[in-house]
């Protein structure tokens, strides 16, 4: 776009630093920036980090392209062009430029083509993940055992090597190199579009056959909720990668009849903007899904704990002062005791009296526990596994399942009836010997792979 209008970048450049500005408040309101962090959790392994931080970088990339053409077209301006005997008024050409201007016009371009190659990975992981969840069987739950997982690994080196190598193979031409990027980037994010369009076909009836399986609530929203992301999704893909694409083959073409038109590079280039920007916020929010609920359940915990270390606070300052008040009425009973002590040396024939001993302690046959007995039975506080808060209580901590432990969801027995067994949690080995063969069920009902019941976000994958 180095032969376009400064308004066009601006566009690009007001765009992608709300998106700058949306990444980091969402960032902070989905967890105050732990998902940045090398080691989250236990689940941190290469590939939530590939995917975090190719993803986290695409965007401050565009950032930087957008904003550095911006100053540059500024900066340069407009000039007066005599075409057929006539003044027109066209942006700088590149030629034109100062210097340091033209030294930029490569970085700025690789920038874009690393941006572009990063976020193809996303998405073709996003792709790859739910056609093996789709077109999945019984003996393979596995994803990072599966051909979708490996044709991932193979797809994403091949975008991140090819979309550079065009912008640095071209660099010498400008323009040349420009519009050659924006055909390989197009050809290739379009490519990825249309692949996911069958996804989309096939999640309806994916949704019919938990619903018919008796699944929770909860995952039907859920999924449901990521079926709609997607579709919104794939339809501002659809405004990014045409627009460039059209812009991309008039290029490379020996006569430019809709990059020699201000009009159409404009609109093309804001159709394109506003497509890149929607769609890369989106995948934020499918990637880092916020919780209302939890986040709702966390402010309240906190102002909990805040209202207990205040009645702790006053607490503790109220047995110290009990106990200073105990310390001078003992004292006044000692000096008491010392009077009755003198009184029964002078009278004799008075009874004695009693101390308390320990069996007094357990007076109508019910025993009551000391303080420090009491302070010898463990009080266990919450604590957090991943995304599951153990609560505390009072005793010996339940027995805790380990990282392979998987969650069989509540299944409708027949159609004929409304029983319906009860989920639980089991181990994987007896998991996958439960579920019906592959295909299709004794009803009619498509298999349907059991980690959709787990799947929160396609970057938090755990392996079986």
């Amino acid at each position: 776009m180095s032969h376009t209008s400064p308004s066009s970048y601006l566009v690009w450049a007001l765009l992608s630093c709300m998106l700058g500005i949306f990444l980091v408040y969402h960032l902070y309101s989905f967890d105050r920036f732990k998902c940045l962090k090398w080691n989250v959790g236990p689940y941190s392994g290469a590939f939530k980090r590939i995917m975090t931080y190719s993803y986290l970088f695409s965007i401050p990339l565009i950032m930087i392209y957008s904003i550095g053409f911006t100053i540059i077209k500024y900066r340069e301006g407009y000039i007066y062009l005599a075409l057929e005997g006539e003044f027109t008024v066209i942006p700088t050409p590149y030629q034109l430029w100062a210097q340091n201007s033209r030294d930029c016009i490569f970085p700025l371009t690789l920038c874009f083509a690393l941006a572009w190659s990063l976020e193809m990975v996303t998405h073709l992981e996003e792709l790859c993940f739910w056609l093996f969840v789709i077109n999945t069987n019984a003996n393979q739950h596995d994803w990072f055992q599966s051909r979708y997982f490996k044709s991932w690994i193979v797809g994403s080196v091949g975008a991140v090597i090819y979309m550079p190598l065009f912008s640095i193979f071209t660099r010498g031409n400008p323009l040349k190199s420009e519009a050659y990027t924006f055909l390989a980037g197009s050809i290739g994010s379009l490519g990825l579009t249309v692949a996911f369009m069958p996804v989309l076909w096939s999640f309806p009836s994916m949704l019919s056959a938990l619903k018919s399986q008796g699944a929770e609530s909860a995952t039907l929203a859920r999924l449901t909720k990521f079926h709609e992301l997607n579709t919104i999704r794939v339809a501002f893909r659809y405004l990014f990668t045409v627009p460039l694409l059209i812009l991309g083959i008039d290029g490379v073409r020996p006569h430019h009849h809709i990059n020699n038109s201000n009009f159409w590079t404009d609109i093309l280039t804001f159709i394109a903007a506003i497509g890149c920007t929607v769609s890369s916020g989106i995948t934020l929010v499918i990637f880092f899904p916020r919780s209302l609920e939890k986040e709702l359940a966390a402010q309240d915990a906190a102002k909990s704990r805040k209202q207990s270390q205040q009645i702790a606070t006053a607490f503790s300052a109220t047995a110290l002062s009990t106990t200073m008040s105990m310390g001078d009425d003992a004292h006044a009973f000692k000096a008491q005791g010392s009077l009755v002590n003198q009184e029964d040396a002078r009278h004799p024939h008075r009874g004695n009296i009693v101390p308390m001993t320990v069996a007094s302690k357990h007076s109508n046959g019910i025993p009551h526990s000391t303080p420090q007995e009491q302070s010898e039975v463990p009080i266990r506080p919450n604590r957090k596994h991943g995304s599951v808060v153990e609560l505390g209580g009072i005793g010996a901590a339940p027995t805790r399942y380990n990282l392979s432990t998987f969650m069989q969801p509540s299944r409708r027995c027949s159609d004929d009836n409304d029983d319906i067994e009860l989920g639980e949690l089991v181990s994987p080995a007896p998991l996958r010997s439960s579920f019906p063969p592959p295909s299709v069920s004794s009803d009619g009902c498509k298999y349907v792979n059991p980690i959709v019941h787990v799947y929160t976000s396609p970057i938090d994958l755990r392996a079986s």
